[in-house]
């Protein structure tokens, strides 16, 4: 069963990226899933409910990205239809400055106001234990009845009500198209509606403003009371920076007189979403049964949240980073700037799960380029085969993977797209040492901002613990600087390190390196690691990465051209440790068939079934170490 379906607007959110212009000057734009129901689906799901959305989207690449996107947020879609006539709605949204946030709502005809009655789902609505609606899709009649035959299903099957009033006047054809800003305009024939639903609620949320138009007067005391008078709701009042109040019973003469929970004195850089993300914590309170001075504590931390980021959704706090932030309290105003906020923000949003990693690396450059035969445009075609090769394997399952280069093996990457695979894309100059990069990177990494956002930035750095000082800083310095670019190109982030190409190793050696790399700030979300010959070196290791960050993704064991043998006995070590996720093998699979097919001596389809059975074989001797068998 569901614990909340909202109902209404679900948009694509164009956010303009520079800060402090005009929406007129911005020069580009970050793109999210947008919408107040949409929104709130994805923030309750954050916070562990398991919430649903219905909705329309268009038959077109961004209603394809809100549909994706809510599955990897957790939401439900069985209620999210796709219109085949009209086009999914968009919002141009800027930050101008802490009171000015200027947005273009793009709704003609869109998908979403499309939805009628048949549109509702009794099944779906039974399968749920609250609905939540917003006003917006009380302003015309085929959605108003969608809303109502919803409400009055879930009336029925004795399932809680909400509504979020949401007032937007342009939305309601009280303004033009530029007056996307404005929230209050008063408007009898608004209130008129508003109040010909309120009775049908169980919990009323609005901001004064909101109530203004829902009571019919501008003085909120008595809005307040015209909104009692017509609903036994519990009506809680949003006030910006003051906090909310919530009132069970009468209205008393002062907001002050409410139930109140604490509030959160942060720096606002973002109000657009604040009153979603307000609401997701107030659901997750309400139902969960928590009182209602816990409930606006959620609430009000859930806005402070996202009054301090950018984006709407992707501001609003996991159940983790809510608990955490209740521990520590306000370590920096500007939240977004807390790096150890930030990192667990990361960390608990991140979408997608790889319990097991069995990646076939053919981001070799250097290594392909000295085999006889080998030309730039040979190498691009082989690797297109080794992509094939994963494909095949893969068999479109979970857990499979592929690290390849863009120089030779962009037009596999670009295949690669979308196809499920784990993708990762290495950036380091072929062994080099001191770390240097791959001339497309960028001076300034910026070439990180054209890669696709399912693409994990890699990166090989040749480092052991007796490196001098020199050595280390110049090497350090490159992965922190590429280590900040990944993140602020939403980019996740694998290290990879060799010690043992540098110098003698021992069990505590790998673990050293890894520690350094925390202590100077450097959170990958993988590590790729070579193999260890003991235990206690994977001990020590593992151990060093689940205390200085518990949410890593995991680590993946190198291959190093190893021969089979070797393999098997890596991959029983390691496999022993559940941080240890599976492998990331290449020149052990594909190099006596690249030197083949190089010199013409098999073609494509027998070099495609030689490095097949050689990968199949190697992700069997993987699942068997995990499992504690032999194949």
């Amino acid at each position: 069963m569901l614990d909340v379906i909202t109902i209404g607007r679900s948009s694509v959110d164009l956010y303009g990226v520079q800060v402090g212009g005009r929406l007129e000057d911005m020069g580009s734009f970050n793109k999210y899933i947008g919408g107040s129901p949409t929104n709130i689906a994805a923030g309750t799901a954050r916070l562990g409910l398991k919430s649903g959305l219905i909705t329309r989207v268009g038959d077109e690449h961004m209603g394809r990205f809100i549909r994706e996107q809510l599955v990897r947020e957790g939401v439900d879609v069985r209620g999210v239809i796709t219109d085949p006539e009209r086009l999914t709605a968009l919002v141009l949204l800027g930050i101008r400055n802490q009171e000015q946030f200027p947005l273009i709502f793009y709704r003609e005809n869109c998908a979403d106001m499309a939805l009628v009655e048949d549109d509702i789902d009794p099944a779906l609505i039974a399968d749920t234990r609250c609905v939540t609606v917003t006003g917006t899709h009380l302003s015309h009649p085929d959605t108003e009845a969608a809303v109502l035959k919803a409400l009055a299903l879930a009336r029925e099957n004795g399932a809680k009500t909400a509504l979020d009033i949401d007032y937007r006047p342009n939305l309601w054809g009280l303004s033009g198209h530029g007056d996307g800003e404005n929230r209050f305009i008063a408007s009898d024939a608004v209130t008129t509606k508003l109040q010909s639903t309120l009775h049908l609620f169980d919990l009323i949320v609005g901001t004064e403003e909101e109530f203004h138009i829902a009571g019919g007067s501008t003085d909120t005391i008595k809005a307040l009371r015209n909104v009692r008078a017509l609903s036994k709701a519990v009506l809680v009042c949003k006030r910006g920076p003051m906090g909310a109040s919530a009132f069970t019973d009468a209205i008393p003469d002062s907001l002050d007189d409410g139930l109140s929970g604490p509030g959160f004195q942060i720096e606002v850089f973002n109000v657009l979403g604040a009153g979603d993300g307000f609401m997701s914590g107030l659901l997750k309170g309400w139902l969960t049964d928590q009182d209602w001075q816990t409930s606006l504590k959620y609430a009000n931390a859930c806005g402070a949240f996202a009054v301090s980021r950018h984006g709407c959704t992707p501001a609003y706090p996991s159940w983790d980073e809510l608990q955490y932030f209740f521990k520590t309290g306000i370590q920096n105003a500007a939240l977004r700037k807390d790096k150890a906020l930030e990192q667990i923000h990361w960390s608990t949003n991140r979408k997608g799960d790889w319990p097991t990693m069995r990646v076939f690396a053919f981001d070799h450059r250097k290594q392909l380029e000295e085999m006889d035969g080998a030309t730039p445009e040979k190498i691009g075609k082989f690797k297109q085969l080794c992509l094939a090769v994963a494909h095949k394997v893969a068999d479109g399952r979970a857990g499979y993977g592929i690290l390849c280069d863009s120089r030779l093996g962009r037009n596999a990457l670009y295949a690669a797209a979308g196809s499920n695979l784990w993708i990762g894309h290495p950036v380091e100059w072929p062994g080099s040492r001191p770390l240097t990069l791959e001339p497309e990177i960028g001076p300034d990494y910026g070439g990180l901002s054209e890669w696709p956002v399912e693409h994990v930035v890699k990166v090989l750095c040749f480092y052991h613990p007796d490196d001098d000082a020199e050595m280390k800083a110049r090497q350090e310095n490159v992965v922190t600087r590429l280590f900040a670019a990944a993140r602020r190109n939403k980019l996740e982030f694998l290290l990879e390190v060799i010690p043992s190409r540098v110098a003698n190793c021992d069990d505590d050696t790998t673990a050293k390196i890894i520690q350094r790399f925390y202590d100077i700030g450097i959170y990958p979300d993988w590590w790729k690691l070579e193999p260890m010959e003991s235990d206690a070196a994977w001990q020590v290791t593992c151990a060093a990465i689940a205390q200085n960050d518990p949410w890593c993704r995991g680590v993946v064991v190198l291959g190093l051209d190893a021969p089979n043998d070797h393999l098997i006995a890596s991959f029983q070590a390691a496999a022993k440790h559940d941080l240890v996720k599976g492998f990331a093998v290449g020149r052990t699979i594909f190099a006596a068939t690249a030197q083949k097919w190089f010199s013409g001596a098999i073609n494509d389809t027998e070099a495609v079934t030689e490095m097949a059975e050689k990968y199949r074989n190697l992700c069997d001797v993987w699942d068997a170490a995990r499992n504690g068998t032999t194949t």
